[in-house]
């Protein structure tokens, strides 16, 4: 059995997987973060003490986190959940759980838990992508999660879109983050005279009731998106790619910001199928069980 913590800002979820990747038990706590950075430690410790007691037997485990593990300092950096940062997450969790532990951004494990049983099961080189409050990505290549030397390996969030773009909170202007995310669709629709109440998904429906702004605000969103991904297929050129994230609900990049990224590939035909995940909410939590393969486990008993 295999034990999976995503790590969230707002809730902790932990699933235990079986064979076959069978789900067998889940939980949710709330992620206690204005108590701060031991507080977090102790409830995801906690977390997989319950669940290990309710499944009945020692498990590896995974964690996905927003974020990475620095190969400079070996401590957390770009986390949102920012009392992580600067600290020695894996480290410290390892001592508290007395046993090894892997450890990876929630985007790679959203990529992992949908290369090996999700929609892009089957397909050699997929290329897992983030779309909801940040955008984020994956890579896994023949089953194996690519978190790259710097551990940034599928970041194309932080592509530089446009240079005249807005302030991303890393310190550029014109991130891919800051216009193709659900809160960048909503401060769009808001720079161009929307109202800034709307969140993206109401700004999503609005095009079918006649709202004309509405409609100009996904043009320029489908566009940006094209061109964003893009640059990643014409560098890696991936055998599928899986979009996962709340605005993965959009149906229209199926169809519209599908011709979109073909009118931008470096090529005379767009070939990728561009899918939606198959695990949902859950796929973020499944990879992180999945960082650990089911022939590894006797290496923490």
């Amino acid at each position: 059995m295999r034990i999976g913590i995503d790590l969230g800002g707002t809730k902790i979820e932990g699933v235990v997987l079986g064979d076959g990747g069978r789900e067998l038990l889940r939980k949710r706590i709330t992620t206690p973060q204005a108590e701060g950075y031991r507080a977090i430690l102790n409830a995801a410790a906690q977390l997989v003490e319950q669940l290990e007691a309710d499944a009945g037997r020692r498990c590896s485990v995974g964690i996905g986190t927003p974020g990475a593990i620095s190969t400079v300092t070996g401590c957390m950096k770009n986390s949102n959940t920012v009392c992580l940062n600067g600290q020695p997450l894996l480290e410290d969790l390892q001592t508290l759980l007395n046993r090894p532990l892997r450890i990876a951004n929630d985007a790679n494990c959203f990529a992992l838990s949908e290369a090996l049983d999700g929609a892009g099961k089957g397909y050699d080189v997929v290329f897992g992508v983030i779309m909801g409050t940040g955008v984020g990505g994956g890579v896994v290549f023949n089953g194996q999660l690519h978190a790259g030397r710097q551990h940034i390996g599928g970041e194309w969030g932080h592509n530089i879109l446009e240079h005249d773009g807005p302030d991303c909170y890393c310190g550029h202007k014109g991130c891919i983050e800051t216009l193709i995310s659900g809160p960048g669709l909503a401060a769009d629709y808001q720079r161009h005279g929307g109202d800034g109440a709307l969140t993206a998904n109401d700004i999503v429906a609005l095009p079918v009731k006649g709202d004309v702004l509405a409609e100009a605000v996904m043009q320029r969103f489908f566009d940006r998106y094209g061109r964003a991904l893009a640059m990643v297929v014409n560098i890696l050129d991936p055998d599928a790619i899986v979009l996962g994230g709340g605005l993965s609900n959009v149906q229209r990049l199926y169809s519209e910001g599908r011709e979109r990224l073909a009118r931008y590939v470096f090529n005379d035909e767009f070939t990728t199928p561009v899918l939606k995940n198959v695990h949902g909410d859950s796929s973020g939590v499944r990879g992180a069980a999945q960082l650990w393969r089911p022939h590894e486990i006797d290496r923490i008993r």
